[in-house]
C-alpha cells in the first residue's frame, strides 16, 4: 500500500489471465487495490463474472478489492457485494434510481460507496450528493470493454468534480477507468484523479512490479502539482 494521500494504482483484472487467476493476483501485490468489472450484459453489452468469482477472488487477493458493478438495478444488487468483504464498491449513477440511499447502504455494510459516471453523464449530475460518496469514477472510455482508447475529452468533466469537491470541502477520492497508460497517466492526474485503472499496462508489462512503480511515480509528480 502507497502511502496517505500517495496515488492508488488499481490493476483491473480484465486483462488477466482468467485461468491463471490466483497466480495473476499474486503478481499484483505491489497495487493498492485490485480492479473487479462486474458486467451484466445488459447495462453494458459485455459479459463477465458475478458474486461467486468476486467472493473467490477476496478470498485469494493480496490486496483489497476495488469492485466496479457496470449492472442494471445497483440499488437492488450493489450490498452483496459489499457483503462479500469488498473494500470497495462503486455502482453507475446511471443505474441506481437512489444513489444516496445506496452510497449509505454501502458505507453502513463497512464498505467504501464509489460512485461512477459514463462518459456523456455531465459533471453536475454529481454536485447536490458529493460528501455522499468516498470515490468518484469518471470513465475515460465507454463502460464494457477493456483495451479502449484513453479519451482527453473527459478531462475538463474531471476537473470540475474535483474543483468542485475541494470548493465544498468533500474528501472524495477520484478515480478514472479507461486507457490509462503511462503515456495518458499525467493528464488524468493533472485533471485531478489520485486513483487509476490500468489494464494492459501492467499486466502486458514485462514486469509488473516496475509497471505499478512507474505508473504511481508517474501520477504522483502530476496529482502533487496539482493541489
Amino acid at each position: 500500500m502507497t502511502p496517505p494521500g500517495a496515488p492508488r494504482i488499481n490493476p483491473s483484472i480484465l486483462s488477466a489471465d482468467f485461468v491463471n487467476m490466483q497466480a495473476d493476483l499474486e503478481r499484483i501485490a505491489t497495487a493498492d487495490f485490485v480492479h473487479v468489472d462486474v458486467m451484466d450484459n445488459h447495462f453494458v453489452p459485455n459479459l463477465t463474472f458475478g458474486p461467486q468469482m468476486v467472493q473467490r477472488i477476496q478470498e485469494t487477493s493480496p490486496v483489497p478489492l476495488d469492485v466496479h458493478l457496470m449492472i442494471t438495478d445497483a440499488n437492488r444488487w450493489a450490498p452483496g457485494y459489499a457483503e462479500l468483504g469488498a473494500a470497495s464498491v462503486t455502482f453507475h449513477l446511471e443505474a441506481s434510481h437512489d444513489p444516496v440511499a445506496l452510497a449509505r447502504r454501502l458505507r453502513g455494510i463497512g464498505a467504501r460507496a464509489g460512485v461512477a459516471i459514463k462518459p456523456g453523464t455531465p459533471a453536475d449530475a454529481l454536485y447536490e450528493h458529493l460528501h455522499e460518496f468516498d470515490q468518484i469514477l469518471v470513465m475515460t472510455v465507454e463502460p464494457g470493454f477493456g483495451g479502449q482508447s484513453f479519451m482527453p475529452e473527459m478531462m475538463p468533466k474531471l476537473r470540475a468534480l474535483a474543483e468542485e469537491a475541494r470548493r465544498v470541502g468533500a474528501p472524495v477520492w477520484f478515480q478514472v477507468d479507461g486507457g490509462i497508460s503511462e503515456s495518458t497517466i499525467a493528464q488524468a492526474a493533472e485533471a485531478g484523479a489520485d486513483t487509476f485503472v490500468a489494464g494492459s499496462a501492467v499486466f502486458g508489462a514485462a514486469d509488473i512490479d516496475v509497471a505499478i512503480a512507474d505508473l504511481r511515480a508517474l501520477a504522483a509528480e502530476h496529482v502533487h502539482a496539482n493541489r
